[in-house]
């Protein structure tokens, strides 16, 4: 099961830009994953729940946005979303096209608090 590797690094990439940001906690995490990236979406998502236990991430919000495979066309140039590396171009029925879209596994975004943000609101209690 790769999908947990993958959840350790997706985990320590994330702690390393909060802890460039002096944050001590991260709120909210956005992947980017594409259809064609050879991710189990539900291995990983139960990879990732057991990933962030100890960790910045223990209590965010994980939300992964699939990216739907797109692919051109090698023959007319045709655009097209496919489920499968060897789908047909519906133009004109070529098998032969570049997968554009689909591939990515990306940390899109981060929310988090800061330490700053810990001491303001420790003060005010």
């Amino acid at each position: 099961m790769h999908e947990f590797s993958i959840a350790m690094s997706i985990v320590e990439l994330a702690e390393e830009e909060a802890k460039k940001a002096a944050a001590s906690v991260i709120s909210q995490l956005v992947l980017e994953i594409g259809t064609m990236a050879g991710i189990e979406f539900y291995a990983l998502d139960t990879a990732l729940e057991a990933a962030v236990h100890g960790t910045l991430l223990e209590n965010a919000e994980i939300i992964v946005d699939k990216v739907p495979a797109k692919a051109r066309c090698a023959d007319c140039s045709h655009v097209f979303e496919i489920q499968q590396v060897y789908d047909a171009c519906p133009k004109c029925n070529s098998l032969f096209h570049e997968i554009i879209q689909g591939k990515e596994l990306k940390i899109r975004s981060l929310v988090v608090e800061t330490f700053e943000e810990d001491r303001k609101t420790a003060s005010n209690r």
